[in-house]
């Protein structure tokens, strides 16, 4: 199967999912003290990742920024923006209005764990897209840290829940 975008369009909306993410984290950091400070940590951590894709993105060549379908109208990076800001920490709804329907440090991680769950998805397919030369390395490297994140997230439920 063809990939319709370019690596340009594709390290972009990785860029846009981890803004998002930073967004997130620190606007469930400000409503829940109980997990202050590992919220803000991830908020760091997805930070960090965004400029990893920023530089990848600056470092491609011109083949893989040229647009790989007529689109004149840009209707391929509007999609995949629609990806990036409605399926992993959507930005289109307010960080805090994500965070307003929660009621617990419990519900919080239990939405952050979905979400990072579908950014390593997103990785995963973003990473069979990229080239050895635009930083694949860098995009296992990532993979493994938002995989971390879910243990992160998953180890601090238990201790909320008095299993850890």
């Amino acid at each position: 199967m063809a990939m319709p975008f370019n690596a340009d369009e594709v390290f972009e909306m990785a860029e846009q999912i981890e803004r998002n993410g930073g967004k997130f984290y620190r606007a469930a950091a400000e409503k829940f003290p109980a997990v202050r400070k590992l919220l803000l940590r991830l908020a760091e951590m997805e930070d960090d990742h965004e400029r990893t894709f920023a530089n990848m993105r600056a470092e491609l060549s011109t083949k893989e920024t040229a647009q790989t379908v007529f689109d004149p109208d840009g209707q391929a990076q509007m999609y995949l923006r629609a990806m990036a800001d409605g399926h992993i920490f959507n930005p289109k709804v307010d960080p805090v209005e994500q965070v307003a329907g929660k009621d617990t440090p419990e519900d919080i991680l239990n939405l952050a764990i979905a979400v990072e769950r579908d950014s390593v998805a997103f990785y995963v397919g973003l990473n069979r897209c990229v080239s050895q030369t635009a930083g694949k390395d860098k995009v296992e490297a990532i993979i493994t840290e938002e995989i971390g994140h879910v243990a992160i997230l998953s180890e601090q439920l238990e201790k909320l829940a008095g299993r850890g």
